[in-house]
């Protein structure tokens, strides 16, 4: 496993040049650019600035590891749905020429106040995400569907949407929501996607009501190798919240290693 970050909300203000400088000098390996921040990763770029995004990053010890987008298919609105499909599909392109291995999508939210049925909304969701899977497959980019949203973060209802989607391209990024632990525990959310997961997001490892240590140990009896991503609340000491995180990823692995 790999310890990268999210640009929400530490690096949002930080530009390509500063995240790099960031995350190598304080032991982070990866990172995710979300959409509308600083970084100004974005569909808009032309060929050429494309093109010395992914030479920043490959002439670096950090890895983009992915692109996250806010594309979602919950609505109930055919043509909204196509929107962030097509949009979904832009955004693998964009990937691609800056050298990203995946993109990030979401669900976020049913649509049973306007009359739907979640069944109906979680298949739709999936027959979204094995289109978007499709043709990300072709261009060699993984779609990792996050775990989100207030009624579509639980584990059971994207078990739901990864089964109607039912395309080998279409994975889990896991997102240690509270919603995942059950009398202290996570393995019954995890043995519903474990299988799937390709990449991690994390709150702050301080915070304490999360399991972090039967997660990590979760993931390596899956024998996960991808990134685990911090997302840390802004801080006018960012320098010195990561490297807490840091040294709280060490200790954790540590005592794994000590049969912990």
């Amino acid at each position: 496993m790999k310890l990268g970050t999210v640009t929400y909300n530490l690096a949002k203000d930080w530009n390509v040049d500063k995240i790099i400088e960031m995350c190598s000098h304080h032991g982070f390996e990866g990172v995710e650019l979300r959409t509308t921040h600083a970084h100004g990763v974005e569909v808009t770029l032309s060929a050429s600035e494309r093109a010395a995004v992914r030479k920043k990053f490959q002439n670096s010890p950090v890895a983009l590891a992915g692109l996250g987008s806010a594309f979602e298919y919950h609505s109930p609105d055919p043509k909204e749905v196509r929107r962030n499909i097509e949009g979904t599909k832009e955004y693998a392109r964009l990937a691609v020429d800056v050298g990203a291995p995946a993109i990030k999508v979401r669900p976020n939210g049913l649509a049973r106040d306007k009359g739907v049925p979640e069944e109906t909304t979680l298949r739709q969701i999936g027959e979204s995400l094995a289109e978007c899977g499709e043709d990300a497959a072709s261009l060699g980019i993984e779609v990792r569907l996050e775990v989100h949203g207030h009624d579509t973060c639980i584990p059971a209802r994207v078990r739901k949407m990864l089964d109607c989607a039912d395309h080998p391209n279409v994975f889990v990024c896991w997102n240690s929501n509270p919603t995942d632990v059950e009398d202290g525990s996570i393995q019954k959310s995890f043995d519903l996607l474990g299988d799937r997961i390709s990449l991690v997001h994390m709150r702050d490892l301080c915070v304490s009501d999360y399991p972090w240590l039967e997660l990590f140990r979760l993931l390596r009896e899956r024998n996960f190798d991808g990134f685990c991503l911090t997302e840390i609340q802004e801080s006018e000491q960012p320098e010195r919240i990561m490297d807490y995180c840091k040294a709280l990823w060490d200790a954790y692995h540590r005592i794994l290693d000590m049969g912990g």
